[in-house]
């Protein structure tokens, strides 16, 4: 039988599952993630959710294909509507937008609880998830980038309690600390910096008073990044 090989995005966030724990996979798809971490020992259950009936066949034929299925529940459910609380203690929701993910998180109470870890990768509107996960009582523990072909990527680590105010820059780029070990920090900073100059530019091009507000907010966002990867330069030196 091939070996199961994870992408370096979702290799990124099975290495933050806490061994032992109980996943619920949301927008499962193959079920690659789950099934990987059972074959290799990491977790004791998984459940892989998700809100259509394909990718759900899809991820039950990857667990038949390894031998899983008698470690798996399959659940046919928006994001964690159908998981009850305590029938997991470990969250994954991976490829979605911010704030499909925070819409996805704000529905479950049971979620509210410090013993409940959420290992989050959104694939946009990483500010928008930030945002709500402080707003809402979620302190951010870690956070790691990596690359996939030419993209970077972020996985937050988060848990309830411990939240504290992030500044728009910080909802943008997350916190950064002088001991803060993430060798793509600097090429992270420069690949925001990058997309909100071009926001920037297409918006001067326009003459919408709404849009020009906003253009406003993204140069205070832009001008805190620039000031981030110089603290960042000087740390490395």
């Amino acid at each position: 039988m091939k070996q199961l090989e994870l992408t370096p995005r979702l290799r990124a966030v099975a290495d933050l599952v806490p061994r032992g724990s109980i996943l619920a996979d949301v927008g499962t798809d193959h079920a690659y993630l789950p099934v990987w971490l059972l074959l290799h020992g990491r977790i004791a259950h998984a459940i892989a959710s998700d809100v259509r009936p394909d990718p759900l066949a899809r991820a039950k034929l990857t667990a038949e294909r390894y031998d899983c299925t008698d470690r798996m529940t399959f659940l046919l459910c928006d994001g964690l509507d159908g998981v009850a609380a305590g029938a997991a203690d470990t969250v994954a929701i991976a490829g979605m937008g911010g704030e499909t993910i925070a819409a996805v998180l704000s529905r479950p109470a049971w979620i509210a609880d410090p013993a409940v870890t959420l290992l989050l990768q959104p694939m946009s509107r990483r500010h928008l998830l930030r945002r709500w996960l402080w707003q809402n009582g979620f302190g951010i523990k870690k956070e790691t980038i990596v690359r996939e072909g030419d993209r970077l990527y972020t996985i937050i680590y988060t848990s309830y309690g411990g939240a504290s105010p992030m500044t728009a820059g910080e909802e943008w780029a997350g916190r950064q600390t002088p001991d803060l070990d993430q060798p793509l920090r600097g090429a992270y900073l420069d690949d925001l910096t990058g997309k909100l100059r071009r926001a920037l530019d297409g918006i001067s091009r326009g003459t919408d008073a709404g849009e020009q507000a906003h253009a406003e907010e993204l140069r205070a966002v832009l001008s805190e990044l620039e000031e981030m990867k110089k603290e960042w330069e000087l740390w490395q030196r």
